[in-house]
């Protein structure tokens, strides 16, 4: 029998060659500086690959890629996920021999907590292709990602937590399972905190690349909610009317709106403290929490939400609409 050490060597040997770093470059005085790295893995041999939005983000900055074999290769962005934090590349041009290393995509719905991962980026910017092994701590987590110059604060639900260490300069690597399959992204890491760490599930990019092939970008459905999921201690404590279900309030930012104007929820007559009980007849709940059911949905889609409202309850028709970011 193949011990771990043993699979997580051959893992690792395999799998290096995938992951590249991100060479990020800024244009001062009329010249293209690097500013900044991060990390992205491939997915086909012809070059297309995964990261994270908030790596590629900028407009005025390019990317580039810089390889195993320190081969320095110029990246383009095809299309960027704002909601999930992922962006699908290619880092060849149809003109090239196209001959990447790459690794195989595994199914997220399948991880239990306390099975062991693996995690490689390029930690700190500085030591590129660096490997952790750790054990998934938690899924189904939900973040509030602080804004930053290029980007305004959002959530990101559905995470998969882990110990094992995602430095800065990791985002955009790939977390893998025994198998050598990615079952996750990283994304970050809690400043302050130890061996907590979080990755995008792998199959919110699954069904972001088969929309990119499909329609040629990436379709973000949206509602235009900020909302807590009720469990048995939110409804304690809040003294809530309903034991599951999404409960629409502020986040605590300036200039917050648990309804957002002129979105889809605000012209289907959704207000604050409302509870969306259901979603087109599926119950919210941790599992299935109302941001991963409206990116399962279609833009011009119209859905039936199930509301609690001051102890009434109302059935709303709501057609998403796309978010422009």
């Amino acid at each position: 029998m193949i011990s771990e050490e043993a699979k997580v060597i051959k893992i690792v040997k395999k799998s290096l060659p995938a992951v590249f770093s991100i060479l990020i470059l800024s244009k001062q005085k009329n010249k293209y500086q690097l500013t900044g790295e991060g990390s992205g893995f491939f997915i086909s041999q012809d070059g297309l690959a995964l990261t994270n939005r908030h790596v590629v983000s900028n407009k005025n900055e390019k990317y580039q890629a810089l390889t195993h074999k320190n081969e320095i290769l110029n990246i383009k962005v095809l299309t960027k996920d704002p909601i999930n934090d992922i962006a699908i590349l290619k880092v060849c041009s149809n003109q090239d021999n196209c001959n990447f290393p790459y690794i195989k995509l595994g199914d997220s719905q399948n991880i239990n907590i306390g099975q062991t991962i693996i995690t490689i980026g390029n930690a700190l910017s500085e030591f590129h292709n660096s490997v952790s092994k750790g054990i998934v701590s938690g899924i189904f987590r939900n973040i509030l990602k602080e804004g930053t110059k290029k980007e305004t604060a959002h959530n990101l639900r559905g995470l998969i937590q882990t110990d094992s260490a995602i430095n800065p300069g990791m985002s955009g690597g790939p977390m893998l399972n025994l198998k050598g399959e990615v079952v996750g992204i990283n994304a970050l890491v809690l400043e302050g905190a130890e061996s907590i760490g979080f990755a995008i599930p792998i199959n919110q990019a699954k069904k972001d690349i088969q929309k990119y092939k499909n329609n040629g970008k990436i379709e973000t459905p949206y509602l235009g909610v900020r909302y807590v999921i009720i469990n048995p201690e939110v409804k304690k404590k809040y003294n809530l009317k309903s034991s599951y279900g999404a409960w629409l309030v502020k986040e605590n930012l300036p200039h917050d709106f648990a309804v957002v104007k002129n979105s889809p929820a605000q012209k289907a007559g959704l207000q604050e403290n409302d509870i969306i009980l259901e979603f087109n007849g599926i119950k919210i709940n941790e599992k299935n929490n109302l941001d991963l059911l409206v990116q399962q949905s279609k833009v011009g889609q119209k859905v039936n939400l199930i509301i609690l409202r001051d102890g009434k309850i109302l059935f709303k028709d709501v057609i998403l609409e796309q978010k422009e970011y």
